[in-house]
């Protein structure tokens, strides 16, 4: 092959990349087949346009040939050629790791609340937020992450159905019972400062219309131990680790949305305190000190009632993202804050089932030997874009 054409083969090849790296900077790793395949035409239809500027400027410096035929890259591309449509967005709060504080505010609403105008109000959360932590200060060490979910009454008063229904019934089993305590509001904001969870839900408290709330329950919770729960086992170790993993156990896919469990528990510490090792590890089922799961467990052990059996590392039909946090103090309550994501009440359903023997073998999960639920419920956290409906 000539010089000549070695050149030009090469140009022409240096300009159909150029055009695959326009596109690929416009849309994102994961889209759907044929955005790419039409961004796979447009690139070589501009490389092939760039060589021929090349070619055709052969008497020019090879600086302006470049420069023409680049030009040519970015003109033949325009910028929604291949834009795919972004995957609905869900909440800040669903599948972003903790923080060192977290807020859980659950709001029961008075039956003559106007509840469209207090979904309008709580709908602009984020603007509390950026109230209580200017965007253009804040980073990592101090922002807040915040969502809001509904339950299934009001969510559908304001906005109509769900994908799936998620109603929550009251549960009993032989070690007691999981109350179903309903409510309307719950937000759940995330902060290394526990200051910032205080102020913002000051903030949102006072801008819901007066007198429409029934009762309010503030939680305010906070890293033990380096992510131990109050019982010395660490919390949270089959959460995925991974941010797309996370997402793809939290948000429903057409929406954003995510279905999310809430559950009070009330530990007993003299239980906890007083009980030795291997008991408590027998109900969990793994070690205390390094949470490895036990080879050999009971099948009314926390964590055969979680994942279907009690076989060794035994797969698990369905999986949440636990943002569960410690709370209280030692001259009240103390104990677990137990909230979970998902993609689908399925997933909690399966687990709550298990848990008071209702999944088929009439087992009962023996963490109820150390802890006490005193309340619990179902809600929707909505995607971004159905969140902004509401306002």
């Amino acid at each position: 092959m000539s010089t000549k054409r070695k050149e030009n083969a090469f140009c022409y090849l240096y300009f159909l990349t150029a055009g695959f790296r326009s596109i690929s900077t416009r849309s994102s790793a994961r889209q759907n087949a044929a955005p790419i395949l039409v961004g796979v035409v447009a690139a070589g239809a501009a490389g092939y346009s760039a060589y021929k500027i090349w070619d055709s400027n052969s008497n020019l410096p090879v600086v302006a040939r470049v420069g023409e035929a680049v030009k040519a890259v970015q003109e033949a591309i325009p910028s929604n050629t291949v834009a795919a449509a972004a995957p609905p967005q869900a909440q800040p709060s669903v599948f972003s790791q903790g923080k060192n504080h977290a807020l859980y505010l659950w709001i029961n609403l008075k039956p003559t609340a106007n509840s469209r105008e207090i979904a309008r109000t709580v709908s602009k959360l984020q603007q509390y937020v950026d109230q209580v932590a200017d965007p253009k200060m804040r980073d990592e060490d101090d922002e807040v992450l915040a969502g809001v979910g509904f339950g299934p009454n009001f969510y559908a008063q304001v906005a109509g159905k769900t994908k799936e229904g998620f109603v929550y019934p009251y549960r009993k089993g032989a070690l007691g019972e999981m109350p179903s305590s309903g409510g309307d509001v719950f937000v759940h904001a995330k902060s290394n400062e526990a200051s910032k969870l205080f102020e913002l839900c000051q903030v949102l408290l006072s801008k819901i219309p007066k007198d429409s709330i029934e009762n309010y329950e503030d939680i305010y919770s906070f890293v033990y131990r380096n992510g131990r729960d109050l019982s010395g086992f660490i919390d949270g170790t089959e959460n995925a680790a991974d941010e797309d993993d996370r997402r793809e156990v939290a948000v429903e896919k057409t929406t954003g949305g995510s279905y999310v469990i809430t559950q009070k528990w009330i530990h007993d510490l003299n239980v906890i305190n007083t009980e030795k090792d291997k008991t408590l590890e027998g109900w969990v089922g793994r070690t205390r000190a390094d949470s490895v799961e036990l080879p050999r467990k009971s099948i009314s052990s926390h964590v055969a009632r979680m994942t279907g059996g009690n076989g060794f590392q035994q797969p698990k039909p369905f999986q949440i993202v636990r943002q569960s946090m410690p709370f209280g103090t030692l001259s009240g309550d103390a104990g677990l804050f137990f909230i979970g994501y998902a993609a689908s009440p399925r997933n909690h359903e399966f687990m709550l089932d298990r848990m008071v023997g209702a999944g088929g073998d009439g087992h009962s999960d023996d963490i109820m030997r150390l802890s006490k639920n005193v309340k619990g419920t179902y809600w929707y956290f909505p995607g971004v874009a159905e969140l902004k409906k509401l306002e």
